[in-house]
């Protein structure tokens, strides 16, 4: 293409109206429960509602964000592109939950200069400080090695099948189908970093030093996937959320089964009670995730997604 013919992103920008900011961060993307009925159940209140929809989607975007670090790191080519889908899964199930989260309470999305056209889950996503997180911590600790993603996916994807199996039932119509949807992709998540573990586990005794190393890392983290906080107790009393205390027992049988036929000693070690992330309590490694996936857009607050 010769100048007079001008150029393709002349072109893209043309067809915008001259617009050229949306081309820096994408070409925007339409409202994921548009035409979706959002009003809440009878019964729930509707800033609780928005509090255990910012869990859950809270979970699936830290976790899809510590999970994409792995692109182009992972030890083969196909490793590290079912590593980035699985980060694409739960980033899908992220922006549903934090797009139900802002339809039930407008108020939970952060103030944004005026004409901003940043949409509620991104606001969400991109312009909370890290205390109004609602993540669990064991999905925003550092990386390790790839012995420590198998470790934390398993333990995470173990939990949150057992717990989207059973959001299914929920009486509040997005949170179902979210749910539905989800569970067959954690599931993919679960089989794979099981699998993964009893290789590991039965390889090399380096590639076990590593697993037995992550595991005895990570699983002080476990009890506050199981651990009830009262947002979430009041909405599974009437049908709208699941007691994480009622998924442990499912999920603990998976991870004795996979330690079982792995061959590894379950720990028992366990942080002591006292906040948690449910609280906005997070480690030392929740600020530098946080300052990296929020760049960007704190920067270009009017910037188009």
């Amino acid at each position: 293409m010769n100048d007079d013919d001008g150029s393709v992103f002349d072109g893209l920008v043309e067809g915008a109206g001259g617009d050229s900011s949306q081309w820096a961060f994408g070409t925007g993307f339409e409202d994921p429960l548009a035409g979706v009925d959002t009003t809440p159940p009878d019964g729930a209140d509707p800033a609780a509602l928005a509090a255990y929809c910012l869990m859950l989607g809270d979970d699936a975007l830290i976790m899809s964000q510590r999970l994409a670090e792995w692109c182009s790191r992972a030890p083969d080519l196909e490793e590290d592109i079912a590593l980035a889908n699985m980060a694409l899964d739960l980033l899908g199930q992220a922006r549903l939950l934090l797009s139900r989260a802002a339809a039930a309470d407008p108020g939970a999305v952060p103030a944004l200069p005026p004409g901003s056209p940043v949409p509620p889950e991104d606001a969400l996503a991109f312009f909370r400080d890290a205390g109004a997180f609602r993540n669990v911590r064991l999905a925003e600790v550092a990386n390790g090695d790839f012995a420590h993603v198998v470790v934390r996916l398993l333990l995470f994807s173990a939990a949150r099948l057992a717990l989207l199996e059973r959001l299914r039932a929920s009486r509040d119509g997005v949170l179902a189908a979210v749910a539905a949807k989800g569970a067959k992709e954690v599931a993919y998540h679960r089989d794979w970093a099981g699998r993964w573990f009893r290789t590991l586990a039965r390889g090399t005794g380096e590639s076990r030093r590593r697993l037995v190393a992550a595991l005895d890392a990570l699983w002080p983290l476990v009890p506050e996937l199981f651990a009830p906080h009262p947002v979430e107790t009041s909405l599974a009393e009437i049908g709208v959320g699941v007691d994480p205390a009622s998924i442990g027992a499912e999920a603990d049988a998976v991870l004795a089964r996979v330690l079982e036929v792995s061959g590894v000693g379950r720990p028992d070690a366990a942080l002591p009670p006292g906040p948690s992330g449910r609280d906005g309590a997070h480690t030392a490694d929740f600020g530098p995730l946080l300052a990296e996936m929020q760049e960007v857009a704190r920067a270009h607050p009017a910037g188009v997604w």
